[in-house]
């Protein structure tokens, strides 16, 4: 009883903890979106946007046109589809699958909820690279985020070596923040849309991964979180009247 209850404290403390960030960015994001629609991001924009000006090439022109093509649309949904097919035919995961097209293709809807919400015009409009339609948050750091942050939770649960998920998660983590720096380069988006992106898509991607683990406490664990719940509280208070008893 004191292991199962030691577990379900350690579940219930993560499980708050990842309540508490996605709260804690929830809160920057909406102070972030404030100051955009009231203009205060301006110094900090042009001050970041200048830098990249400043170091415009044409080698960095290709390269970053190659890397927002790693955020496409396009590019997240063939690597979506077989994300999918891996984890049916190798894993059979069907609530990994499950919650990963949630995470992928609702975070997609709210962005252009979100888009629509704010309604903040592009630094340039460029159909070639996707740069059509409102830029807060940019859809791209949104995207790739919830996808990429996604692919390394798999990883992470998976049974490859330490190495190889240090390496994988390392460089999958370079990607975004390399895909979002692109789009601020390549004038597609401001850095506050980059940067309320990534926010948005880590709020969205934390809910997800928490209902994630959720669901697979209750259907593979025999202790069932109400109960465990229960019998976690009663444990302790039991400790509390042992340790300080009553008064007679």
């Amino acid at each position: 009883m004191i292991k199962e209850n030691t577990k379900v404290g350690i579940t219930f403390l993560l499980l708050g903890l990842g309540l508490g960030i996605a709260a804690l960015f929830l809160v920057i994001f909406t102070e972030l979106a404030e100051e955009v629609m009231e203009n205060e991001m301006r110094r900090f924009d042009g001050t970041i946007i200048g830098y990249f000006k400043a170091i415009d090439t044409p080698f960095l022109d290709s390269a970053m046109i190659f890397i927002t093509e790693m955020g496409s649309v396009w590019f997240l949904t063939t690597l979506s589809t077989l994300t999918v097919v891996v984890l049916w035919v190798k894993y059979k995961d069907k609530w990994g699958i499950l919650f990963f097209l949630v995470a992928v293709g609702i975070g997609g809807l709210l962005t252009k909820m979100l888009k629509g919400l704010y309604e903040r015009g592009r630094p340039s409009i460029n159909p070639e690279i996707d740069a059509v339609g409102y830029s807060f948050p940019s859809g791209h750091s949104m995207g790739s985020l919830i996808f990429y942050g996604f692919i390394m939770y798999l990883v992470i649960r998976g049974n490859g070596n330490a190495l190889f998920k240090w390496v994988s998660i390392f460089l999958m983590a370079i990607l975004v923040t390399l895909i979002g720096m692109s789009r601020v380069y390549l004038g597609a988006h401001f850095p506050s849309d980059v940067l309320a992106g990534f926010i948005a898509g880590a709020i969205w991607l934390i809910l997800c991964l928490i209902a994630l683990e959720w669901i697979q406490w209750q259907s593979k664990s025999s202790v069932r979180p109400v109960y465990a719940i229960r019998d976690m509280l009663v444990s302790i208070l039991r400790a509390v009247k042992k340790r300080f008893p009553a008064n007679k």
